[in-house]
């Protein structure tokens, strides 16, 4: 039987031992591994440091046969990860969701890999079932880049398919794929709120990307708001008080501003996936909302819901109210309802990070955290919010 989702799904049980003997024989990969271990010493001799990390690499992986196996593998490194660059990690909102049922979770997005590792983690760590992730095709530079995200449970988001009906058969199918998992697989779904990360901080859903999800709608027996409540829809809002890529964002925001564009550098997406995961990232809150229900006319409606949610369960740091007030001097005092958790960064060591940035770019990097306050503030007081 055809599978209609072979080129975007993730690799199942039977496929594990295929991808990682493949992966182990790629010398492009061993030698990306190597650089990450040993630095510079692997490229003074990769043809000596290969054979070592290929070693390594197949003792770790030795009697993984399956999904499971290689998640547990991920959990260690997520572990040590959370030890060694954040200041802690605290969730919120889970208890209310049924662990039986398979959530379609939209997140707002800040960071390309840590933002589905850390609601993956908090969903592994309550015993709820990890999601499938939606990773863009943009993101997927090699080969093994696709096989290793692949082997941890993400599905491919074709962007770089040319002309308008190429696209709209793409869209068709990853709608149908993630309605398939969900509905079919009972398998669980992230997706963020829009495509590309919120570089300047303020998390805003993209209405194209409800209507994707609903281009799996059969028109015929099933109204819009039906469908939407059938994908039972949860917003979460992960928030980080301190933003690794902070400076390579202030920099792209600026150079925008000044310039009227920005040229991405060929790399530099793998180079933002590696400084978010290395990076420091303080303290880190995941906050779960409410699964969306029936009621909603159209796309508008659901991104200004999942807006709702995403803005109210914003975990506020410190260092958000610095960059607030830094960039807001004169502003009256702020309400004393919109708290901020504990924080591991102080006024002072936040106002250095900023003054070690080129003078042109602090105001970019003061509002990538600034903007969450500017968010809540708007959506309490019924004010345009910012965009």
């Amino acid at each position: 039987m055809d599978d209609p989702f072979a080129e975007i799904r993730p690799y199942r049980d039977e496929e594990v031992a295929g991808v990682l003997a493949r992966l182990l024989s790629d010398p492009e990969f061993l030698d990306t591994l190597a650089g990450f271990r040993l630095g510079r010493l692997a490229s003074l001799a990769p043809a000596l440091v290969r054979p070592l990390v290929r070693y390594a690499l197949a003792r770790e992986v030795r009697g993984v046969a399956d999904v499971g196996a290689m998640q547990a593998i991920i959990k260690r490194y997520m572990d040590r990860m959370i030890e060694d660059t954040t200041g802690g990690f605290s969730v919120s909102g889970l208890e209310a969701l049924d662990p039986a049922r398979p959530y379609l979770y939209m997140s707002n997005h800040r960071d390309i890999a840590m933002d589905p590792a850390f609601i993956n983690y908090a969903l592994h760590r309550s015993r709820y079932q990890t999601v499938r992730i939606a990773i863009g095709d943009n993101l997927l530079t090699k080969p093994w880049v696709s096989d290793l995200m692949r082997l941890n449970k993400s599905f491919i988001v074709n962007r770089s398919v040319s002309g308008p009906r190429e696209l709209l058969a793409a869209s068709k199918n990853l709608a149908n794929y993630i309605q398939h998992s969900l509905l079919e697989e009972q398998v669980p779904v992230w997706i963020a709120q829009r495509e590309g990360r919120a570089k300047n901080g303020v998390d805003r859903t993209e209405p194209v990307v409800i209507k994707m999800l609903s281009m799996s709608r059969d028109k015929a027996s099933q109204e819009f708001d039906a469908h939407i409540a059938s994908l039972a829809i949860v917003p979460v809002a992960i928030s980080y008080e301190l933003d690794p890529c902070d400076a390579l964002k202030a920099n792209e925001l600026y150079q925008r501003a000044s310039q009227g564009a920005y040229q991405k550098g060929e790399q530099e997406d793998v180079a933002s996936i590696g400084r978010g995961i290395a990076g420091e990232k303080g303290r880190v809150h995941v906050s779960f909302g409410t699964p969306l229900g029936a009621g909603f006319a159209g796309p508008d409606a659901v991104a200004a819901e999942i807006d709702r949610q995403v803005i109210s369960s914003y975990c506020l740091h410190p260092t958000n109210i610095y960059a607030y007030q830094m960039l807001n001097p004169e502003a009256p005092p702020l309400p004393q309802t919109l708290t901020a958790e504990p924080g591991d960064c102080s006024r002072e060591q936040f106002e250095q990070r900023i003054a070690a940035l080129p003078e042109a770019h602090r105001p970019y990097a003061l509002a990538i955290y600034a903007n969450a306050v500017v968010s809540k503030l708007a959506i309490r007081s019924g004010a345009p919010a910012p965009c």
